[in-house]
């Protein structure tokens, strides 16, 4: 197929999504580090973010950019250069109703149930493949990933993208007659996350097609909150289409592992390209615990949580 966000693991174009800063945009990122309010336009590290942006929006879909120098620096400060970086690529918009843009990944030791508010990104659980606030109204066009400290064990916590072109392709091909199912509404759990007085339910398809483009809302663990909290009968067709997805995004002929190291950062068109993560368990040791800090980015509407 030819769309400009398709892949499958281990396309030969895909070694071009992992960017290095130059020895001129690292030289900046330094002198911001020691003097964060310095006050520069940063052309290297603007024409690097400018490659970011074409492999979003031109290339398939996602990147690895490193590193930011994290030995010579505080965590805010290079959570302010992160800010500042991505910031080149789209505008910074805020993740809860509080207005939170940096967003800490990690698990705070709470449980992801249905109803709960918790997010799952709270938690060491896998995560399987989604796409960022697929359950409420304004989901980021693109989501952003900082690694300040990788999981503890190198088998554990690691990135996973996929393409939904290819998702979609696959579900065509094995499970046509469960196509049309996805494009028709589901009830996805809100987690919590909407105005007083909003109905806690979304219904929306996990496809859907815009001036021709395919728009994919994945996000099955809010799926089946949603389906617990409706207390609906799930149908046959229900039922094997939400399983023919799980297949799907199953097969790892599909997707690409990445393990980001300590300083590097994760940018994904979060409309066109699913990411994951695998389970981990933290080490007592508060220092070696996984975090990751996350942006979401969205030059379109406002920049409040809701519109």
């Amino acid at each position: 197929m030819t769309h400009p966000q398709f892949f499958r693991a281990g396309d030969p174009g895909l070694t071009a999504t992992r960017i290095d800063f130059s020895d001129a945009a690292q030289a900046e990122l330094h002198d911001l580090a020691r003097h964060p309010d310095m006050r520069s336009d940063l052309p290297a590290c603007q024409e690097t973010m400018g490659q970011v942006r074409r492999l979003l929006h031109e290339g398939p879909g996602f990147a690895v950019l490193g590193t930011l120098p994290l030995d010579a620096t505080t965590p805010d400060v290079a959570r302010a250069l992160y800010q500042r970086l991505a910031a080149m690529v789209a505008r910074p918009v805020a993740q809860k109703f509080t207005g939170i843009t940096l967003y800490d990944v990690h698990d705070t030791g709470r449980q992801a149930l249905p109803g709960s508010g918790v997010r799952p990104d709270q938690t060491n659980i896998e995560l399987h493949i989604h796409n960022d606030n697929a359950y409420n109204t304004t989901p980021p066009e693109i989501v952003a990933l900082l690694c300040l400290r990788p999981a503890a064990r190198q088998d554990e916590g690691w990135n996973r993208v996929v393409s939904f072109a290819a998702v979609h392709e696959a579900l065509a091909a094995r499970f046509p007659h469960l196509l049309p199912r996805l494009y028709r509404p589901f009830p996805f759990d809100r987690q919590r996350e909407h105005a007083p007085g909003d109905a806690p339910i979304l219904y929306a398809p996990i496809f859907a097609r815009e001036d021709g483009r395919l728009i994919t809302r994945m996000g099955l663990h809010q799926v089946r909150s949603g389906l617990v909290m409706t207390d609906e009968a799930v149908d046959e067709e229900t039922h094997a289409a939400l399983a023919a997805v799980t297949h799907i995004l199953a097969d790892p002929s599909l997707a690409v592992d990445l393990r980001l190291r300590a300083g590097e950062m994760l940018f994904v068109a979060n409309r066109a390209i699913g990411h994951s993560r695998t389970g981990f368990t933290d080490p007592p040791d508060p220092t070696r615990k996984r975090l990751m800090v996350r942006l979401w980015l969205r030059d379109s509407g406002s920049p409040a949580y809701m519109q």
